[in-house]
């Protein structure tokens, strides 16, 4: 199995500059290393537990949080109708809301993906009284090398670069609750204090996938 070794960064405060710096390292890393064998999708993690994730489409950014505390940030891009809550299939919207990450596909189309549990009973009901479907399928996935600078590409899902869902995928666990919302303003967004957990040595290091996932989705 290809390693590239141990990348650690304290954690203390925003965490955009983590972010960035272990693109970065990682980066060097498999400039020294990719003559010889390829990097894994695949990434184990130990480090502050991810509670929540917060999208912000306005901004279109993508926070996976520790409490208040944003362990990474990602950009990303939307559907091809951005603005507003998924109503029916095919409309070509992100829904809007509370949701859960309730599956993952290590072998997705788009590098790798983690689903959101978009229908909720609600969602089912409004496409129900309009007799159409709330379409489904929506994910948080990579990107094709054909979609790399793109705007607002994909049917409803959220695209975010191949790199960071390699991170997003081994950070968030099934049953992290995220929050959909079209800015920063939004009531929907919980307050939460500060996890003391929070404060330590965030590890990611190649793995190898875990065979009990399913493959299941886009």
């Amino acid at each position: 199995m290809y390693s590239a070794g141990k990348w650690q960064q304290t954690v203390r405060g925003n965490m955009t500059t983590f972010s960035r710096r272990f693109i970065l390292l990682g980066g060097a890393s498999t400039l020294a290393a990719c003559a010889a064998q390829p990097v894994s999708r695949f990434l184990a993690y130990d480090g502050p537990q991810v509670t929540g994730v917060v999208v912000y489409k306005q901004s279109k950014t993508l926070h996976l949080l520790n409490g208040e505390q944003s362990l990474l940030d990602v950009p990303f891009e939307l559907g091809f109708a951005p603005n507003g809550h998924k109503q029916v299939e095919g409309d070509g919207r992100t829904p809007e809301g509370q949701y859960w990450v309730d599956k993952r596909n290590p072998n997705s189309a788009y590098h790798l993906s983690g689903g959101i549990s978009y229908p909720n009973e609600a969602d089912r009901a409004f496409a129900r009284d309009l007799n159409q479907s709330p379409g489904g399928d929506i994910f948080i996935h990579g990107t094709p090398e054909q979609y790399v600078g793109a705007r607002d590409w994909t049917a409803g899902c959220i695209a975010v670069p191949n790199r960071e869902i390699e991170f997003i995928y081994a950070m968030v666990k099934d049953g992290t609750p995220i929050w959909i919302v079209g800015n920063e303003n939004s009531a929907l967004v919980p307050t939460e204090q500060p996890n003391p957990a929070a404060s330590g040595t965030v590890t990611i290091t190649e793995a190898e996938p875990n065979t009990a996932e399913i493959a299941t989705g886009i």
